[in-house]
């Protein structure tokens, strides 16, 4: 009989490590903010996939580990927060410059004169 080489704890860690590469390559060469917000959701998304895999890797039975289940869910919330905050930041930065990207050639203030830039954050 041959030995199951592929055990889907393996197939998770390798999806979660080509998730991971995905989101790094996206994050390197896309310049708009809501694309890399995605594709750092994405990148949580495969950190949690090999560390689910990790949990139930070394199980005896039909038991896993819960220390990874439990970080794993943690880690979901906190990154839930970190995208509304990022996008959040994404807003006030359009707000501000009427431009989405992080180019620093593109990043001049909407307002030349900074006392009016305040007047109009502080009316919103």
């Amino acid at each position: 009989m041959m030995p199951n080489i592929l055990s889907p704890y393996l197939l998770h860690a390798i999806t979660g490590a080509m998730l991971i590469g995905m989101a790094v390559y996206s994050m390197a060469i896309h310049v708009h903010i809501l694309r890399k917000i995605l594709a750092w959701n994405i990148l949580g998304s495969g950190v949690f996939l090999i560390m689910g895999a990790f949990g139930k890797r070394n199980a005896v039975g039909a038991v896993a580990d819960p220390l990874p289940q439990a970080v794993v869910i943690t880690g979901i919330v906190v990154s839930v927060s970190a995208t509304a905050l990022a996008l959040t930041i994404a807003h006030r930065l359009y707000v501000l410059t009427r431009d989405s990207t992080l180019e620093p050639d593109h990043m001049t203030p909407a307002h030349p004169d900074p006392n009016k830039a305040k007047q109009d954050i502080h009316a919103e």
